[in-house]
């Protein structure tokens, strides 16, 4: 008997308590990395929308300038 309390004493419970270390650790991870997922997603979207505005405005002033381009030409 004193055998078996030995194992589970200084075997078992450590390792155990190890264990339930690493799960915890590794469920934190997990959602870390689900966040910074989810900001990293939001992010693309938010660059792909400015990119797209910054396309749409230099098309506009493009238009402008032929607009412009062809008075002056018309003159």
């Amino acid at each position: 008997m004193d055998a078996l309390e030995f194992v589970m004493k200084w075997l078992v419970a450590p390792v155990a308590a190890f264990v339930w270390l690493l799960h915890q650790r590794q469920a934190e991870h997990h959602t870390e990395l689900a966040v910074i997922k989810s900001q990293i997603a939001i992010d693309k979207t938010n660059h792909d929308r400015e990119l797209k505005e910054m396309r749409e405005t230099v098309k506009a002033i493009f238009a402008k300038l032929d607009s412009i381009e062809e008075t002056l030409r018309h003159r």
